[in-house]
């Protein structure tokens, strides 16, 4: 990304939404207005701010994702910078491919940082990417939790309990986390974590509403029945914000009351908290209710199977059905976040680092998500209908050559190049179903259990 990562001033080049995105998301500018506001000072030489975000963004995407990684491909392209006086090593031949230096600035870079990082480069292609619905004319975020495996360090097992069960306790420290999607283009913003287990625990209702606070002022909330609870549907209304939540059977018949509701009809309700949810959630004000339509309507898939929804948008019940089920695509969202991107297990030893790999890897996510949906205007084709694995790998490969563009012209070529490569990674469509079952794959053979010292063993 060379027009972002070295420059020391913005590059007056005009080339439509990618270069927008390239130059304004993590420059030598924002990184500085980012210190001065934090009253950060910034760190010179090598491993400035601006050359830390860029390496852990490239780190995150590169297959091996290793500190050696981001410094030799660092070492190897900084042969086209043109060298400071004041930057010893270039004047010396080069950059050392040791990784301390790397390392070092990692730790010191403050967390607030990463985190301004992370928001800004959101709301920038939030901004470009917008995708509204057209009979509503907002866009549609889903939120949904998962967790991610951390090191076993002491730090991280005070902070991040890991779980038990009947064998006793767990050894991976545990972290929970809650985000929202862009169900359209795939962005994500900074989520909320906390520990999952511990005295300290933290539910995701109560992360979703920290996570809420940051959601687009005219964004719907779309939710699963994990979510469809009146303490968090309240909390919703209070942002002003619609929603679609889908119940729980006995939820739904709770807030309908004596009434029934037929398949495909929907009835104006008045929801109202429970003693139950009162006792659960003392800080609900006297009085609170939320109103709304609950929905009743047939899972497609399942035809035995009656779903409800709680919305506070006036919609009909197939259109209410059609929009929960862009709730899908959070899941797979997560698996390119967890798989793709590698952020199941987060391999670094302290909680500091351990946050400041996520907002580098949310940011990482979301670069590659904005090639997609760029690739995807340019062919025709909506986002979702092109491979995130193929675009990640299309950015890695780029990734040098836009670095060494030193013209306008250059840039420009390895660009089209880009977007035609990710453009021709079009998902297969099913158009009916698999030939054979999907069956889960067993675990294989255990290691055996470590026994404690002077144990006897049975013969």
């Amino acid at each position: 990304m060379g027009y972002v990562l070295f420059m020391t001033s913005p590059v007056s080049i005009d080339f439509d939404l990618l270069e927008q995105i390239l130059r304004t998301t993590v420059s030598v500018s924002f990184i500085d207005q980012v210190c001065r506001k934090r009253m950060v000072k910034a760190r010179g030489g090598i491993y400035s701010l601006a050359v830390v975000v860029w390496l852990m963004i490239y780190q995150r995407l590169n297959g091996k994702r290793t500190l050696s990684s981001a410094v030799q491909f660092l070492a190897r392209e900084a042969v086209h910078w043109q060298p400071s006086p004041r930057h010893k090593p270039m004047r010396e031949g080069g950059i050392s491919p040791r990784t301390g230096g790397y390392c070092r600035a990692r730790l010191k870079m403050p967390k607030l940082v990463a985190t301004d990082v992370c928001d800004h480069i959101f709301d920038q292609l939030q901004t470009m990417m917008r995708k509204q619905l057209p009979d509503v004319g907002r866009p549609l975020f889903a939120i949904d939790g998962t967790t991610l495996r951390l090191q076993h360090r002491a730090e991280l097992v005070k902070a991040f309990p890991p779980g038990s069960n009947q064998h006793g306790d767990n050894h991976w420290p545990t972290m929970l986390l809650v985000a929202f999607h862009d169900v359209h283009t795939g962005l994500a913003m900074r989520p909320s974590w906390g520990p999952m287990y511990g005295k300290q625990a933290i539910g995701e209702q109560a992360l979703a509403r920290q996570a809420l606070q940051r959601l687009p002022a005219d964004a719907i909330v779309l939710a699963d029945s994990d979510f469809g609870i009146f303490a968090f549907a309240h909390t919703v209304q209070q942002t002003q914000r619609p929603m679609v939540f889908r119940l729980t059977a006995s939820r739904a018949q709770k807030v309908l009351g004596k009434v029934s509701l037929r398949l495909g009809r929907r009835r104006k309700v008045r929801w109202e908290a429970s003693l139950w949810e009162r006792s659960a959630h003392p800080d609900l004000p006297a009085g609170a209710s939320v109103e709304g339509w609950v929905i009743a309507c047939r899972n497609p898939s399942r035809k035995d199977e009656m779903l409800f929804f709680f919305t506070t948008l006036d919609e009909k019940p197939k259109r209410i059905l059609a929009l929960y089920q862009l709730r899908w695509n959070i899941e797979t969202d997560l698996r390119s976040l967890k798989r793709t991107v590698d952020l199941h297990q987060v391999t670094s030893k302290s909680q500091s680092m351990v946050e400041k790999e996520i907002l580098m890897a949310i940011c990482a996510y979301n670069v590659v998500r904005a090639v997609q949906y760029l690739s995807a205007t340019a062919a025709g084709l909506t986002p979702r209908q092109l491979s995130f694995s193929v675009a990640q790998d299309a950015v890695m490969a780029a990734w040098p050559y836009l670095q060494r563009s030193s013209t306008q012209a250059e840039f420009h070529q390895e660009v089209q190049r880009l977007l035609l490569v990710v453009a021709q990674s079009r998902l297969p469509e099913r158009s009916h179903r698999r030939s054979y079952p999907r069956e889960i794959w067993g675990r294989g053979g255990h290691f055996p259990f470590r026994r404690s010292p002077g144990k006897k063993v049975c013969p």
